[in-house]
């Protein structure tokens, strides 16, 4: 079903209205892509590990413009990595070996999680705001090793497991566990999810999950639509950006869990 070169063209499209949405509700594209994904009829797993392929462009694309503008703590960034590597090659190998059904459930669960960690992101955000700004420099050298080690293993086994970059869970924990104000944990999130995704792909890709040309076409229509949702993002309310966020997830969440019951 996405062989051809029309089925390429679309999937771009596709690509931009994820990444279109992803930058205007601040969220990973492959929250969005993987049940997108399903509705073309490929299995779960095999969207999960596509999803991948779009999700590491994406991050590549952001990290190289904060590494080149001086705005990526790098050594926070690797410590993520590290430790979400090994975890993300153990939720790819535990997706392989899921039914169908109960991944679907639990991706269902995922959005869910998803919209009570947004809601704390925005209360850390705005507890920050209230607070004295603490400015963390680039090549700072204090790191908390333990909470940011758990913060990678968690993000890796999410990634590989659901093919999301993992962003969703290490920013408000970042916030939470490191006090890292917010810009600076997208920034370090983003950077350490370049490894983690190459990581999670190496395993899907060692088991034939993955759909290359399908990934590709998801991850250049993905960097265009965040590009032109992050742009938009300034025009609209907060209210909106998040009645908008809260609908859209609960919606997948429903397509997800109805799938997930079917398939039982």
């Amino acid at each position: 079903m996405l062989e051809t070169p029309l089925s390429w063209i679309s999937l771009v499209f596709l690509g931009i209205f994820t990444g279109v949405l992803s930058g205007l509700l601040g969220i990973g594209g492959g929250l969005l892509l993987v049940p997108a994904l399903t509705l073309f009829g490929i299995p779960l797993i095999q969207a999960t590990a596509t999803s991948l392929v779009a999700v590491l462009l994406s991050s590549i694309s952001g990290s190289v413009r904060n590494l080149s503008a001086g705005e990526l703590n790098w050594k926070v960034s690797l410590l993520l990595a590290l430790f979400g590597i090994g975890t993300a090659q153990l939720g790819a190998w535990l997706g392989d070996r899921a039914p169908d059904a109960w991944l679907s459930l639990a991706f269902a669960l995922l959005l869910l999680v998803t919209i009570y960690l947004m809601h704390l992101r925005q209360r850390l955000q705005k507890q920050q705001a209230q607070q004295p700004e603490v400015v963390i420099a680039a090549n700072s050298n204090s790191i908390r090793v333990l909470p940011t080690a758990g913060i990678g293993l968690l993000a890796g086994i999410l990634s590989g497991l659901f093919g999301v970059g993992g962003g969703v869970v290490m920013v408000p924990l970042q916030m939470l566990l490191l006090q890292e104000p917010i810009k600076s944990a997208v920034r370090t999130s983003l950077g350490a999810i370049v490894a983690i995704a190459i990581s999670g792909l190496v395993q899907h890709a060692w088991n034939g999950n993955v759909l290359w040309i399908p990934g590709l076409c998801l991850g250049l229509g993905g960097v265009l639509g965040a590009q032109f949702g992050a742009r938009l993002l300034p025009r609209l309310a907060d209210r909106t950006v998040n009645l908008m966020f809260r609908a859209f997830l609960i919606g997948l969440a429903v397509y997800m869990a109805l799938r997930g019951i079917a398939g039982l």
